[in-house]
């Protein structure tokens, strides 16, 4: 496939001027503009599973309905998540292997190895570190003039988080976000705008990083030391992954998924939470009157923002859905950020209303055997810290339009200008 770079391609244009077969919802700009939902909502309404036969990223069906999308999800014998679960095709410089990109029984034998990380009693001792260092985050914070919330606590909360759940050396924190920007970056995956060498070259640092980490884990276990359920202890202590150093291009590409999983998921949560009450501001009354509704909200902060707005599969038979024929071997793109906003399934969906009936009826953590393994941490981490916020803060004012990366993948938030009033001196 000849890749055709999005730069080159004309400025977004009227979602109802264009054709309905041309119209491409893969375009990143409509998702650095925040202008992709009249272009799903015109999708939704007139073409829910829709076939586009030229894009950047080659042919490729939208599934854009909420009960379309969970079907594809949970039947992943018709749907194969191999070989990758992003619209675009990493390349041959780096063809990575990784767990959410296989199918059984191999992504189950990964999958099982990692999951005691997030594990109810692990969760529970991770809770106390996880707040202290939220309030150390926002003790920090000047009040009464603008900063930039992202770096200043959305990153540096999960870059702190990530370090904790893979034993990483915590003052090389900022190498984690890094390698998460850079993973699913370029523009022939996603649509961004990262350097394909400089990924390369990261990614190998990662690699390196994380196999002095392993090797040293491995002298520690063969020493006699009980290890933790840190990745890469549950990694090395199983019996079935126990030599996946040995393969580099899995052993890196699921250290990529574990990373961005991590990262990107609860940092662009907690960057629109703060956006999403500013939006809505009768909703940040709400919550300040009844602090209880923190874990409502917490997952209609996700919902509404949707951290990663797609998944990709591949048919592995003819497959009839919504009256269309979707044929063996053809991409089929799950949109998961069109979902969350369906009208025929969620009320309002525009809107953040933190005390919504069946708030946890939402498409950001997928569903099925891919479900988001880390979910559990994500919501955590956005409880927390709006805990904190509330004991502090009189409110948080964005002073300024946020800054969004360009990707179709990544739904991200990059800056977010903001003024912190704090409570009055009781």
């Amino acid at each position: 496939m000849t890749f055709t770079p999005t730069s080159a391609l004309p400025e977004v244009p009227d979602p109802y001027a264009v054709p309905l077969e041309t119209l491409d919802v893969s375009d990143p700009r409509l998702f650095a503009t925040s202008s992709w939902q009249p272009f799903f909502k015109r999708m939704r309404t007139e073409d829910p599973v829709h076939y586009l036969k030229e894009s950047p990223f080659g042919p490729f069906w939208s599934i854009t309905r909420f009960e379309d999308i969970k079907f594809v999800d949970m039947n992943h014998e018709l749907f194969s998540s191999e070989p990758f679960i992003v619209i675009g095709d990493p390349g041959e410089d780096l063809p990575v292997d990784m767990f959410i990109a296989m199918d059984p029984p191999k992504h189950d034998v990964q999958r099982n190895a990692v999951q005691p990380v997030v594990a109810p009693k692990n969760l529970a001792e991770m809770e106390s570190l996880i707040r202290e260092r939220i309030a150390l985050i926002l003790d920090s914070l000047p009040t009464n003039e603008v900063i930039d919330w992202v770096p200043a606590v959305s990153v540096e909360l999960t870059s702190m988080t990530l370090a904790t759940i893979f034993d990483f050396p915590l003052e090389d924190r900022a190498k984690l976000p890094y390698w998460s920007d850079l993973a699913a970056g370029t523009e022939e995956i996603s649509g961004g705008k990262a350097d394909p060498q400089e990924r390369l070259q990261a990614m190998q640092d990662m690699a390196a990083t994380f196999g002095g980490l392993w090797q040293d884990k491995v002298a520690r276990l063969e020493a006699g030391e009980e290890l933790g359920f840190d990745l890469i202890s549950l990694l090395v202590k199983d019996p079935q992954t126990r030599d996946m150093v040995t393969r580099p291009m899995e052993f890196m590409g699921n250290l990529m998924l574990l990373i961005v999983g991590g990262n990107d998921t609860t940092r662009n949560s907690i960057s629109a939470s703060v956006l999403g009450f500013h939006r809505f501001p009768a909703e940040f009354t709400k919550l300040k009157a009844n602090p209880g509704l923190i874990p409502s909200m917490v997952s209609e902060v996700i919902r509404w923002q949707t951290p990663l707005s797609h998944m990709r599969r591949i048919a592995t038979q003819d497959v009839e859905l919504n009256g269309k024929t979707i044929r063996k071997g053809d991409k089929v793109v799950m949109w998961y950020a069109s979902g969350n906003r369906d009208e025929e399934v969620i009320e309002r969906p525009d809107e953040i209303i933190i005390d919504r009936p069946r708030v946890r009826q939402h498409l950001s953590f997928g569903f099925g055997i891919h479900r988001c393994m880390g979910n559990r941490l994500g919501e955590m981490q956005l409880r927390l810290a709006w805990e904190e916020i509330l004991k502090r803060f009189e409110r948080i004012e964005v002073v300024g339009e946020p800054e969004r990366l360009r990707s179709n993948f990544v739904n991200g938030i990059t800056s977010l200008p903001v003024r912190i009033i704090p409570k009055a001196a009781s």
